[in-house]
């Protein structure tokens, strides 16, 4: 069941850049430049200030989150899938898994440039 839903979850980051992905989470936490779960995801694409998405594979049933990558590729937004929603949660700073997670722009951040470099591997994902 879980390599089935693991298929669905494309573009599915590699061991390291999962790693980058969730050491970034925790700065941004610090920077509060992060919004968790999947409606505060939804809102900061809608309100055009998300930098990028992070959405967790296993989430169950994986159709909660599914309208987000649709949304992602509407506002031009990079997403990518880690496979663990736990990890996400510790990432996020609470002790709930979270199904997913939003990165929001500040105006000079410190985290701008490791934010660029995320983006830019996610986007050499979906190629």
């Amino acid at each position: 069941m879980a390599d089935e839903v693991n298929s669905k979850a494309y573009p599915l980051a590699d061991g390291d850049l999962t790693k980058k992905l969730l050491n970034l989470v925790q700065q941004a936490v610090n920077y509060k430049q992060l919004k968790k779960g999947a409606n505060e995801a939804t809102k900061t694409l809608n309100r055009g200030i998300s930098e990028f998405i992070i959405l967790a594979a296993d989430a169950e049933p994986l159709e909660i989150l599914l309208h987000l990558p649709l949304l992602c590729e509407d506002k031009n937004v990079p997403y990518v899938f880690v496979r663990s929603k736990e990890a996400l949660g510790r990432a996020c700073g609470v002790s709930r898994p979270v199904i997913s997670c939003s990165v929001t722009t500040n105006e000079g951040s410190q985290l701008k440039p490791q934010i660029l470099i995320i983006q830019q591997a996610i986007e050499k994902l979906l190629i």
